[in-house]
């Protein structure tokens, strides 16, 4: 027999709440996790996909704050590898619990102290944080987690990988013994079960085994491209495709406004779907969407939730999620109602396992394509310009224009060039379109740099390469030159006379440059510096923050290019 949200116990609120996202059947995560959090018991929930985990702890949450009340403190903690990860979470409790005035904020590199702390003062419910910042303003007596009922890790296996295992075993002895504690996690390696064991209370072990999916209408391909690029390339595929009805994943609300801005300046009219919009104007959005008036929507996760609209032709992941799942329910909004759909992702080489992981749920393989050219660009802009020049020609419904031509030879020009000039009119509009430059990506030497990250920095966390970077000779720690193709070396003004450690390095670097904690290679820790590969598609991204990296009571620490 299938469950169904109403069979769950959660608060009327809720299920209301629920009922109006377009949400009828839990997942498996949900219907598993779910009854055991509203139970009052520790969950290990262990899912290849991590599919639909955040409503499987946020419900739960927003229950226990409507039965237990606002106290003005912290009472609900959510640990994430990643920025990203911490505001998809915020932005999904806050939808959640809208009807319940839930107060929930992000905590994560980058923010100004002094924003984070007045939030803070006037009362939160729910903190979701990276590890690393959450870490900063507890030493700065900003955040107080006595009061934390529940405490939920996500995407452990992760967290362990950029090397936070030592923060969130200090963050959770700052919170009260007796709470709940529920852990996701793809795997479940030897360090995960250890923290598991020495701060979870007999808890409850929930596998989820993969589903076989099929999206057979859907024409799937990716498109492999620099950070930088992804606009250019968005609008050189707008031009080559027979595009219509169109939906733009974004991973943040931010993003999608800017994005839905970029577009509009660009020719291409595009609004924005976002939790920042109030149910009005969200419906307003919707219905310029479905009559036409606009073709182009740019929407998050969390907004497109309850999207119900059958004439989508084409939908973009210009941000790949990284749950396989929402990959998913992305491309499920095209091909409905009988049609043939297209969903394109544009993906980075460092997001590449994502993709890797889509594929491995889906049980599908995502095909490659390459970018169409300047100059195939022109020559379609051309051939339309002719196809139209064809069609009014076999109409002969140009009187008034034929009027003006003759007076023009009249007076002595030439008819080719009065058509010629005639033609430059036209294809004015082409101006506010420009064919923006793309950067090349060279497949093979990244693909063989990643492989080499992954095999020496994941090594890069432990204590063994802690002791082996540390006995290294002077030559090897002097080097300023990185041996690895596709990587830049840079240098922290900080090293082990300062206590930094690589775990420490790999989670402020990530956590504040927004960028994947594995893709740092090789951390050389000298008595005053530190030296860190870097791929250089990231030198800018890190550079970009140097002066604002915090390692403990180091403040303002600047990362410089050797």
């Amino acid at each position: 027999m299938t469950t169904e949200f109403k069979d769950l116990n959660l608060h009327p609120k809720l299920a209301q709440t629920v009922a109006e996202l377009g949400y009828e059947t839990p997942t498996d995560i949900q219907a598993s996790v779910i009854p055991l959090m509203l139970d009052g018991k520790d969950v290990i929930a262990q899912s290849q996909t991590g599919s639909g985990k955040t409503a499987a702890f946020a419900l739960p949450i927003i229950q226990d704050l409507i039965y237990g009340g606002s106290t003005g403190s912290v009472q609900a903690l959510v640990l994430t590898p990643t920025r990203e990860l911490a505001i998809q979470v915020s932005e999904a409790i806050a939808q959640y619990g809208r009807i319940t005035d839930v107060r929930v904020m992000a905590i994560y590199g980058g923010q100004h102290y002094g924003t984070s702390k007045r939030k803070i003062k006037n009362g939160v419910d729910v903190i979701v944080g990276t590890p690393g910042r959450l870490q900063d303003l507890m030493g700065q007596k900003i955040i107080d987690l006595s009061g934390v009922r529940t405490v939920i890790l996500d995407e452990a296996d992760e967290m362990l990988s950029m090397g936070f295992i030592e923060d969130i075993e200090n963050i959770l002895r700052e919170t009260p013994t007796k709470r709940q504690t529920t852990l996701f996690s793809a795997t479940i390696p030897t360090p995960i079960r250890k923290l598991a064991d020495n701060y979870m209370i007999n808890p409850e072990s929930i596998t989820i085994d993969r589903k076989h999916l099929t999206v057979a209408t859907i024409e799937q391909r990716y498109y492999l491209l620099n950070e930088k690029d992804k606009l250019a390339a968005l609008t050189r595929l707008f031009e080559s495709e027979e595009v219509g009805a169109t939906l733009i994943f974004t991973r943040t609300r931010a993003s999608s406004g800017t994005l839905a801005n970029q577009l509009t300046q660009r020719g291409y009219p595009a609004e924005a779907l976002n939790g920042d919009l109030e149910q009005d104007a969200r419906i307003r959005v919707l219905n310029r969407f479905r009559s036409g008036q606009i073709k182009v929507l740019v929407a998050t996760d969390v907004a497109a939730r309850g999207l119900d609209i059958d004439d989508i032709s084409h939908v973009f992941n210009y941000d790949i999620p990284n749950d396989p799942e929402a990959y998913v329910h992305r491309i499920g909004r095209t091909a409905r109602a009988g049609k043939d759909g297209v969903a394109i992702s544009l993906v980075t080489p460092g997001e590449r396992r994502h993709l890797n992981r889509i594929e491995g749920y889906a049980k599908l393989q995502i095909s490659q394509a390459q970018l169409p050219t300047e100059g195939q660009i022109e020559e379609r802009r051309e051939n339309q310009l002719l196809e139209k020049m064809e069609m009014w020609l076999e109409r002969d419904r140009c009187r008034r224009e034929e009027e003006i031509v003759a007076k023009y030879v009249a007076d002595g020009h030439d008819p080719i060039k009065v058509a010629a000039a005639a033609l430059k009119l036209a294809r004015v509009e082409e101006k506010q379109r420009p064919i923006e430059k793309i950067g090349e990506v060279s497949f093979d030497t990244r693909k063989n740099t990643h492989d080499k990250r992954r095999s020496t920095a994941g090594k890069g966390k432990g204590k063994n390469f802690r002791k082996q970077t540390q006995n290294r000779g002077d030559g090897y720690r002097k080097s300023n030159v990185s041996h690895e193709e596709g990587m830049v070396r840079l240098n922290l003004g900080r090293g082990r006379n300062d206590g930094i450690s690589p775990g420490e390095v790999v989670g402020t670097i990530a956590s504040h440059a927004n960028i994947p904690g594995y893709v740092i290679g090789k951390i050389l820790i000298n008595d005053t510096n530190t030296l860190i590969d870097v791929p250089e598609d990231y030198v800018s991204k890190v550079l970009g923050r140097t002066g604002s990296y915090d390692f403990r009571e180091h403040k303002n620490v600047t990362i410089e290019r050797v």
